[in-house]
Formats: C-alpha cells, structure tokens, sequence
C-alpha cells in the first residue's frame, strides 16, 4: 500500500530530482531550416481586430451559456487561442458583443418581441 503514489507525488519526485544531462548537438548537425523559419517568425505587428480581442476585459462576466460549434470552428477556436494566447471564451464574448454592437436591429427585433408579448 506504501509503494502507490499519486500523480503528483511521482511529479514532485521528478521536479526534486537534478536534471538529466543534456546531449548538445553539433551547430552543424542542425538543419538549416529550422534557423531561418525561427528568424523569420518574428515578432509581428498584430491586426487590430486581435489587439481588440486581447484587451477586452471579460472578468466581470458572470453567467455561462452553452453554446456549441462544428469541428471546423471548434479547431479555428483552437489555433487561434495558441497563436494568440486568447482564451476562447474571450473570443466568443467579444464575437457576440460586436455583433451586438454593430446590428443595433437584433436589439430593436428583441424590444419588439418584449412589447407585443402579452404578461
């Protein structure tokens, strides 16, 4: 009973534990390639539809709503959150409230809605 771990205790063993020694490889034994994609995947100026994601601020946000995607939305949502580091649930909200903001009809279609319904 003593010999079973956790999945943490094994991880906190490993962290405690010196490195492993490292192979280095030859400068010249590198590909080529790999140097000149990494050079070129700078850094680069950003669109500013995506510095308008990042920085909209979703921390008061409270209620959740489920809301389902196909595959292919789903792996864009993906993509995008590792070329960006933007949490998709930012990018929905912002997705939403855009659309919101930017087809004031949706609201005026939902008033109507609200007045011709009888209580």
């Amino acid at each position: 009973m003593e010999k079973m771990k956790s999945l943490a205790d094994q991880i906190r063993e490993e962290l405690g534990k010196p490195p492993a020694k490292v192979v280095e490889v030859p400068p010249k034994a590198r590909a080529p390639a790999v140097r000149k994609a990494k050079q070129e995947a700078g850094p680069k100026e950003l669109p500013d539809i995506i510095k308008a994601i990042t920085s909209y601020d979703n921390t008061l946000h409270k209620s959740l709503v489920h809301v389902r995607f196909d595959q292919k939305t789903v792996n864009t949502l993906t993509k995008f959150k590792m070329a960006t580091g933007t949490d998709m649930t930012k990018f929905v909200a912002f997705s939403v409230q855009h659309v919101l903001d930017s087809y004031p009809e949706i609201k005026t279609t939902i008033k109507q809605f609200i007045q011709n319904t009888e209580l």
